[in-house]
């Protein structure tokens, strides 16, 4: 249990925690946790990907075959250009540049599936592209973001209220940014809650280098809420995972866990530790 403030408000968040949710394995281990727990109006702060993975939601990169533009974009784009010209000058995170610099060939898979799951507007992207999550999922498979997750954060409210008598706000957050330009909220994921504006792909990764961030990208809200409450909620969760030893934020951070190679980790090795696949945000 940690308390924060934020906006002269204080908050209490609870962790919920987990063991990892297999693929096509139901997400309702979140919602009987939360029970005994949720109190009158508390925020239940989701993240995205295990509720993509009990989706399956998955899929295989190495069975993508790059084509020649996958090659282009992991090896002269992303590792090159963005990686030694465009990052540096665009003041992009120090561990990005240092990642892409480094990018395997193995990263021409990855573009493929992008390639071929969202376009080119998200493989231009250099990193983080369209919100795949190379994390948290064994070997060569990735996840994708959440189908309809605003039926999915409906669905939990529903039930944690049918089960408790207690309202509550449900919301599944991406740690992918949302920034703010002249008072527009965007995002260059491919989904947003309303109020943001989404799928802008490598147009709203650069609009983003001039904008600033305001927070995690909030990909559905249950209840009708202010967007900026909203986006205030998601970078309480967010900064709460960034502080917890060993948060698995990359596919750097599952390596230096488990030590070993991404292709050797399995779903047994990544249920050996424990997972907070949501919080509990208490506005005091």
């Amino acid at each position: 249990m940690t308390i924060k403030k934020i906006n002269n408000s204080q908050y209490k968040i609870i962790p919920i925690t987990t063991g990892y949710i297999k693929p096509n394995a139901s997400f309702n281990v979140i919602i009987d946790k939360c029970l005994d727990l949720v109190e009158e109006n508390d925020f239940l702060v989701i993240s995205e990907t295990p509720i993509a993975i009990s989706q399956g939601r998955v899929l295989d990169e190495s069975k993508y075959e790059p084509s020649f533009k996958a090659y282009l974009l992991a090896d002269i784009w992303s590792k090159y250009i963005w990686g030694y010209i465009l990052g540096p000058l665009l003041g992009i995170k120090k561990r990005t540049i240092k990642n892409l610099r480094k990018l395997p060939k193995v990263a021409r898979y990855h573009k493929q599936l992008v390639l071929e799951n969202y376009g080119l507007i998200h493989a231009l992207k250099p990193a983080s592209e369209a919100g795949i999550d190379l994390s948290n999922a064994p070997g060569t498979f990735v996840s994708l973001l959440p189908s309809d997750p605003q039926a999915v954060v409906e669905f939990i409210t529903r039930n944690i209220e049918s089960k408790t008598d207690k309202k509550v706000i449900s919301m599944i957050i991406d740690t992918d940014a949302t920034y703010e330009l002249r008072g527009k909220k965007f995002t260059s994921l491919p989904l947003a809650t309303s109020g943001i504006k989404s799928n802008l792909g490598i147009v709203g990764y650069l609009l983003g280098r001039i904008g600033k961030i305001v927070g995690p990208t909030v990909l559905a809200v249950s209840n009708n809420i202010k967007t900026d409450k909203a986006l205030e909620i998601g970078k309480l969760a967010e900064n709460y995972h960034k502080e917890k030893k060993n948060n698995i934020e990359t596919i750097y951070d599952m390596k230096n866990t488990f030590k070993a190679d991404i292709n050797e980790i399995t779903i047994e090795m990544l249920d050996s530790i424990e997972h907070t696949p949501a919080v509990i945000v208490r506005e005091l």
